[in-house]
């Protein structure tokens, strides 16, 4: 009876193994949705990271986002209270206060639209309190279980007639300012005019024609010179006839 009541236990045993060897790598980290779906609309993702240290918590989860989601896409429907969701370069991030040791974080956030793909495996990053990294980066292959696996989610078809969305609608530019009014053009400052210089001819105009202060015109002192010299030649004239006369 022994023999066959070991016999019966075998099976239940090796089932076991299984799942005790099993059982470390299905804690890890994983996601599912209820809209596991090719181009779902708005499909809520559910993660889970658990916390494998018995002395820290979990106060951070970062996620590399998969081929065909935006980090702008992802928006946090919930998470343990006091944490926040902070899109990044390659995908998010979510996290707050840090949780007790040995706690899983559980956080929901909801895709925009999935893409059109059979699975999609979202790499994750866990931090505790005491700098301590759970590497969950692991891609498996040809239905493999890698040592460190990332979250999978595996999807359905798409339904018929289902077509990708029009990409977001970016934020409209802030209005332009308003043309400031136009500047009075300042009235240019006349130039002083320098006054006119005569000309040559004009300035001996002016000279001859300037009087003395005695009223008397500035040619009176050529006159005299051509009367002196008009008597000087009439008196020589006449000297000169006298001496003529008396040598006759």
């Amino acid at each position: 009876m022994n023999r066959h009541l070991l016999r019966a236990a075998a099976p239940i045993s090796a089932l076991l193994g299984v799942v005790l060897a099993a059982g470390p790598a299905l804690a890890h980290t994983g996601v599912s949705s209820q809209q596991a779906q090719a181009l779902a609309v708005d499909a809520v993702l559910a993660f889970k990271a658990a916390g494998e240290s018995d002395t820290a918590g979990i106060d951070e989860v970062q996620v590399v986002l998969p081929q065909g989601i935006g980090p702008a896409d992802v928006s946090l429907v919930k998470a343990p209270q006091g944490w926040a969701l902070k899109p990044g370069a390659e995908g998010f991030t979510v996290s707050g206060p840090a949780l007790a040791p040995g706690k899983a974080a559980d956080y929901q956030v909801k895709v925009r639209q999935l893409p059109d793909a059979p699975q999609l495996a979202f790499k994750t990053l866990v931090m505790y309190t005491d700098t301590q990294v759970d590497r969950w980066i692991e891609i498996p292959q040809n239905g493999s279980e890698p040592k460190n696996p990332a979250p999978v989610l595996k999807l359905a078809k798409a339904a018929p007639g289902a077509t990708p969305l029009a990409a977001p609608t970016p934020t409209a530019a802030p209005s332009a300012s308003p043309s400031p009014s136009p500047t009075p053009t300042p009235t240019p400052t006349p130039t002083p005019t320098a006054p006119a210089v005569p000309s040559a001819a004009a300035t001996t105009t002016l000279v001859l024609n300037e009087t003395t202060e005695d009223g008397a015109s500035s040619n009176g002192p050529v006159i005299i010179g051509a009367v002196v010299l008009l008597l000087v030649i009439t008196g020589g004239v006449v000297w000169w006839r006298r001496r003529s006369s008396s040598e006759g």
